[in-house]
């Protein structure tokens, strides 16, 4: 197999499993090459990652080791990116009354929902995640598809008791929105003791289901390392969490909505 082609069949399953390390043996049974050969190959990538500043290329030493690769956009593709997103959702037939938004086509198209993925998890990439957390169902997209560029495990809390879920742990949360007192379910088996989380939610108003997530991985004896949500309801004021992450921030004034990329 030429070089070119090496080099193509490397980057297309580092792409497809980031955060996943391979080691050299792997390439060179699959590829049928040295692994001198590879080594070369992936110096190649490493300087092209650089060139086109698209991410990383990491090496890792030892006898577990190989090489993984840590896509990351630049601030200019996410500046691009995010601020078409917000003209989308500038429009006035977007606002529901009581200071929503109807934001959900843009979470359930594959090409948006990944790159907003992406953003958040170049933010806490160096954050040692081992899970992220998310409650259904809107903020399940974009809670898979940042768990997927963090290579951890996915955990979805859900409004309602499911026997499908086996034993479970439940917590009451007071949304921050309405005042209303709800409960969250989460499987037993979901999250193991001493581990740290992520949790991802799409919007943020008054914080109340994020304060619930945070509380259910306390249940769960683990650590809540870092909050990201997709928009952050700025005309809100009065929050129950503070340190957070925001891609977008949005204002409301009347029946006029601003949006703006936070997350850069």
């Amino acid at each position: 197999m030429k070089r070119n082609m090496r080099v193509g069949a490397i980057l297309k399953t580092l792409m497809d499993y980031p955060g996943e390390i391979f080691t050299l043996n792997y390439f060179s049974e699959r590829l049928k090459a040295a692994k001198s050969s590879i080594s070369e190959d992936i110096v190649i990538l490493k300087s092209l990652f650089r060139e086109l500043n698209i991410g990383s290329i990491e090496t890792i030493t030892g006898a577990s080791g190989g090489v993984m690769v840590k896509p990351y956009k630049s601030d200019e593709d996410k500046r691009r990116l995010l601020e078409k997103i917000s003209e989308m959702l500038m429009g006035k037939e977007r606002l529901i009354p009581g200071g929503f938004l109807y934001y959900a086509d843009i979470l359930y198209q594959a090409h948006y929902v990944k790159d907003l993925g992406e953003i958040i998890a170049q933010r806490f990439v160096d954050e040692r995640i081992d899970y992220v957390m998310t409650i259904e169902t809107k903020g399940i997209t974009l809670g898979l598809m940042t768990a997927n560029y963090l290579n951890v495990p996915l955990v979805v809390a859900r409004k309602d008791n499911r026997i499908s879920e086996g034993a479970t742990i439940s917590i009451n949360y007071v949304s921050g929105s309405t005042g209303n007192l709800s409960t969250m379910y989460c499987a037993k088996r979901s999250i193991k003791r001493g581990k740290r989380v992520l949790i991802v939610d799409d919007f943020l108003r008054g914080g109340g289901t994020v304060r619930g997530m945070m509380d259910l991985v306390s249940e769960f004896e683990s650590e809540v390392v870092g909050v990201a949500v997709f928009i952050d309801n700025r005309s809100q004021k009065r929050k129950m969490v503070q340190d957070y992450y925001a891609v977008l921030a949005m204002d409301v004034a009347g029946d006029q909505i601003h949006l703006e990329p936070q997350g850069l």
